[in-house]
């Protein structure tokens, strides 16, 4: 780790390391749109934890720059006291902080009062995601939008900052100036590149006027659009050489997608389906033609990588945002040599980016303290320790397990099975989502560093409570496979998703997928089965497959899918199957709909809570918190919150 832990210099402010947080979206903002307390601690905990530097979210500029989601707004003083507490948190642990200032251009489609907003563009050229027509910006905005950012960027000097970082990636306004096929302006700000650059370069000598010589001034850029008319590598290139000669740049910070299309934004916070490191190669070809420090990010989630990436010369500053949701104190352990100890990130997106894009304050599915610092970071030791027994070896179980113990109770974890990990042993099958499986390894060490008993292939019930006599008993029991009434069913071949990924049974070569539940589990099956060969037909009971999984990780895996061949037929509900036949209804006309020359037909429709134990408890009087899918079946994410509650409750 010695190219990873060595400090780097830029315009006299040195950084101890070279990890940094990237500026994220964190929906933690007071009511007036200003950073609140709650934010402060979020980027305290990755300060303690040993980031070099944090990079606070992006801030709107300017009023026509607000939408329906949140952002701090900094074009007014009422933004300087919360900057302030957030520089004043991290520089305790010396780490630096870095303001990032924006405006979404044509990427806005909703004002904050619901209706339609009036999106602002360097031309009307529309937004295929949002399906936004924006009004081309008159000179007399621009020249207003420019004022603005040196405005901003003078608030975070007042603030005590130590960089401002403006951004120009993931299609947003200042890229929309830059790229051709966005800018069909005739005057000074379009034609050639030298005239869409111009707004650029107005901006960055408005925020080195504003912040002085001391602070460093950075920009964010997208390396690759990866969009069919986004920028793309070699006129990035141009464009940040440019910059750099004209020294108008103290570095420039590398990433890759575009907010403008579904298949440009999976890159903005790439699921794991995405090859780790991958920008990387992207920022090493701009490094080989600049003078100034280039940063990275990308999948970068372990020190491993991020070592890799530095020692290669391909960028020398890593952002490690979602490594560090995952485990905040992922540098320290890294720079300790405590390699096990580190908690991946496993880009499962559910926590972080998925409650971002649904207005909810981010958190981690492994990790529920993040983004609930002032809740949970001092959860405190126990005055008198006491006998906890937990009942499932779950992710629920096991991070009430864990917690339990580290607060110093005596916890013994009880799994009937041979092996921990309750579904996700069968989640981590599916097709691409291996990674997933690393919350095992994850929970299970967090459980051996805080001292907790397991005992597996061993089922908890009535007698062995009577016989323990715990004083508090965690029930983590989990949940099976809920079948729906089938007409015809025992004349047709039907398995359920456990089946199928366990091998417990022959699937034939013409599939039916019925899902209800629109999440991992269909579209998984669906790829699993297409790749063994089969045809494969994913009929879903709601309006698009992987309705309810993170946004980013559905569209990946939907091109995936098309890509494969499987046929996706929305809106259709379960009604009936027999020897060869499916019998689908359709959700909105109540028409049927018939899959024929089926051989197996797959349902996955979610599951039922398993209540046995809690039944067999019943009038035995003690202190019982039940946690996770045994409560009722939902995902990953509530059952370690819920573990991480009971685990402080007992």
């Amino acid at each position: 780790m010695q190219h990873l832990f060595s400090p780097l210099i830029i315009r006299g402010h040195q950084l101890k390391n070279r990890i940094f947080s990237t500026g994220h979206m964190t929906v933690m903002l007071d009511k007036d749109g200003y950073p609140s307390d709650r934010m402060a601690a979020y980027h305290q905990a990755r300060a303690a934890g040993g980031a070099g530097l944090v990079i606070v979210e992006a801030a709107r500029v300017h009023a026509s720059g607000i939408g329906s989601r949140p952002a701090i707004v900094a074009y007014d003083d009422g933004c300087i006291a919360g900057y302030s507490r957030i520089a004043d948190a991290c520089h305790a642990h010396d780490c630096k902080v870095f303001g990032q200032l924006s405006h979404p251009g044509r990427e806005l489609s909703e004002a904050s009062d619901g209706t339609f907003a009036v999106a602002h563009a360097p031309s009307a050229i529309p937004n295929e995601r949002f399906h936004v027509m924006p009004r081309q910006m008159p000179i007399t905005m621009i020249n207003e939008i420019v004022a603005a950012y040196g405005a901003a960027a003078g608030r975070m000097r007042r603030a005590g900052l130590d960089g401002v970082e403006v951004l120009a990636s993931h299609g947003y306004l200042l890229s929309q100036f830059l790229n051709p096929a966005a800018n069909h302006r005739t005057d000074q700000y379009g034609g050639d590149r030298d005239g869409r650059l111009r707004i650029v370069r107005e901006i960055l000598a408005a925020v080195r006027l504003a912040v002085g010589d001391d602070m460093v001034v950075g920009m964010r850029i997208s390396g690759d659009e990866m969009e069919y008319d986004g920028l793309e590598a070699d006129e990035v290139l141009e464009v940040a050489a440019a910059l750099d000669q004209e020294e108008l740049l103290d570095y420039i910070n590398i990433t890759a997608g575009t907010s403008s299309s579904l298949g440009g934004s999976v890159h903005i916070v790439p699921p794991m389906a995405v090859e780790h490191g991958y920008v990387a190669p992207i920022a090493a070809a701009i490094k080989a033609r600049l003078s100034i420090p280039v940063f990275v990010a990308g999948r970068i989630n372990q020190p491993q990588i991020a070592e890799q990436v530095l020692a290669g010369g391909q960028a020398d500053m890593c952002g490690m945002t979602r490594a560090m949701i995952a485990d905040p104190r992922m540098p320290t352990k890294a720079q300790e040599g405590r390699f096990d100890d580190i908690r991946a990130c496993v880009a499962c997106n559910q926590a972080c980016i998925d409650h971002m894009l649904r207005g909810f304050p981010i958190s981690c599915i492994q990790h529920p303290e993040t983004g609930r610092e002032l809740e949970f970071s001092d959860r405190g030791t126990v005055a008198v320790p006491r006998r906890i027994v937990v009942a499932g070896g779950g992710p629920g179980g096991m991070k009430a397990a864990a917690v339990a113990a580290e607060r110093g109770h005596d916890v013994t974890l009880y799994e009937a099975s041979s092996a921990l990990g309750g579904q996700v042993k069968l989640a981590q099958l599916l097709p691409g989502r291996a990674e997933f499986g690393g919350i095992i390894g994850n929970l299970q060490h967090e459980m051996t560093l805080a001292g907790v008993k397991v005992v597996t292939g061993r089922k908890v019930d009535r007698d062995l409570i009577n016989e323990l006599a715990p004083d508090a008993l965690i029930v983590a029991t989990g949940a099976t496979p809920f079948y729906p009434e089938i007409e015809g069913r025992e004349d047709a071949h039907v398995l359920d998703g456990w089946q199928v990924l366990r091998g417990e049974a022959n699937v034939g070569a013409d599939v039916v997928v019925t899902d209800w539940r629109g999440d991992w589990i269909g579209m998984g099956l669906a790829e699993k089965l297409v790749r063994e060969g089969c045809r494969v037909r994913l009929a879903v009971n709601g309006i698009t497959a992987g309705q309810m999984i993170p946004q980013y990780a559905r569209d990946k895996w939907l091109g995936d899918l098309h890509r494969l061949g499987v046929e996706v037929m929305p809106y259709m509900r379960l009604r009936g199957a027999d020897g060869d036949t499916v019998y689908l209804q359709h959700t909105t006309s109540g028409d049927a709909v018939l899959c024929e020359g089926v051989d197996t037909l797959v349902a996955a429709h979610g599951h039922q809570a398993n209540t046995g134990l809690e039944d067999e408890l019943a009038g035995w009087g003690g202190e019982v918190h039940l946690v996770g899918d045994c409560l009722a079946p939902r995902t990953a994410e509530e059952a370690v919150l819920e573990g991480l509650r009971a685990g402080v409750a007992v």
